[in-house]
């Protein structure tokens, strides 16, 4: 096991006036034992930065060290990691145990131990009974289970995973998700786990690195990334459905915009241009408060979401399920306690404490 640095890390493809760069300067320290989760939107460099830290992309400036060295022209099956692909790649025409074990072969490792090391990685994995088997004989989460096997017998110093769940159905990428926790768990091996699905991120993560843009916009527990977006970007991106946001002017205890003014529980961090955000689940049905005109709701079982507008904005509003549909055109009055306002500058999408 070895902790990950990534210290000021740069990759543009073609140089000169014609380079195209992809990631901006990124850094992140992350401690032995650590499970990392990076999420982001397709394209934000997420995967890119994965591939620089396995040595499959050369890094353009910067630097990454893995357990201390510095990697930077290290070879990646010299870089003492294992990888699990979003695409399982196991060989067709080999059994379970021979794609397990073909890369403890490939280094001459001896019989015996490959074949404790298998055993004990499919015992982990629930597989023990597959190890005969064709990858066409087993089902998308067996075989990306195999993969994830084949990645534990080499007993690396971290384990890298880009996007493993993508091509599961959502039954199995729950049940997937868990058997990731539980090896997890057992091993504390550091982890990096690549994804663009929020709730991956927000279930698996110690903590989260939120990229845009190729740029690292956060990095937290997924409580503080939640509960404490540092920007609009993280706060419309993590939450489903996404935090509300809307622009107006402060002035007191008094939020002004387009459609009208709000009166706001707490005074407003400070007068002029800002950008309120309230996540849906932290409003509530009241006697008095912000008028909601009801559009149309989505019952989702438990819960309820219902789609408006409020202060002439697009708002959403959760609720529960066990609670009456209002019907389109019904006004609401709505409120939010102070404690779960979130304040952003318009300018830089930062977030004002």
């Amino acid at each position: 096991m070895a902790s990950i640095s990534i210290r000021n890390v740069v990759k543009q493809y073609g140089s000169g006036a014609k380079a195209n760069p992809v990631i901006h300067g990124v850094s992140a320290e992350i401690p032995d034992g650590e499970f990392i989760v990076i999420v982001g939107p397709s394209g934000c460099g997420k995967s890119t930065l994965l591939r620089m830290v396995a040595g499959l992309e050369e890094i353009s400036g910067g630097e990454i060290a893995i357990g201390g060295r510095v990697v930077n022209h290290v070879e990646p099956a010299e870089r003492d990691i294992a990888m699990v692909f979003q695409n399982y790649a196991l060989y067709p025409h080999m059994s379970v145990f021979d794609n397990m074990a073909y890369g403890l072969k490939l280094r001459k490792i001896p019989a015996e131990q490959i074949r404790e090391r298998v055993d004990r990685a499919a015992q982990m994995l629930e597989l023990s009974h597959l190890l005969t088997r064709k990858p066409r004989e087993l089902s998308g989460g067996q075989r990306q289970r195999v993969a994830m096997g084949r990645a534990l017998v080499r007993e690396p110093q971290a384990f890298l995973f880009d996007e493993p769940l993508s091509n599961l159905d959502a039954k199995l990428r729950v049940q997937t998700r868990l058997e990731i926790q539980k090896l997890h768990q057992r091993l504390s091996v550091t982890s990096l786990f690549v994804t663009h699905d929020q709730v991956e991120a927000m279930t698996l993560a110690q903590r989260i690195i939120v990229m845009n843009a190729g740029r690292i916009e956060q990095i937290g527990t997924p409580e503080q990334v939640y509960g404490r977006p540092a920007s609009t970007f993280v706060a419309s991106f993590i939450g489903a459905p996404a935090m509300n946001l809307l622009r107006g002017m402060g002035q007191g205890a008094e939020f002004h915009t387009e459609g009208g003014a709000l009166a706001l529980p707490s005074t407003a961090p400070r007068a002029g241009e800002l950008i309120l955000g309230v996540r849906p689940e932290h409003v509530e049905i009241a006697a008095e408060g912000w008028p909601f005109e009801v559009e149309m709701s989505e019952m989702l079982g438990a819960e309820r979401l219902v789609y408006g507008r409020l202060a002439g904005s697009a708002f959403t509003l959760r609720m529960s399920g066990a609670l009456p549909a209002p019907a389109a055109g019904t006004l609401l009055s709505i409120q939010a306690s102070p404690d779960h306002l979130h304040w952003f500058d318009p300018s830089t999408g930062g977030r004002i404490e």
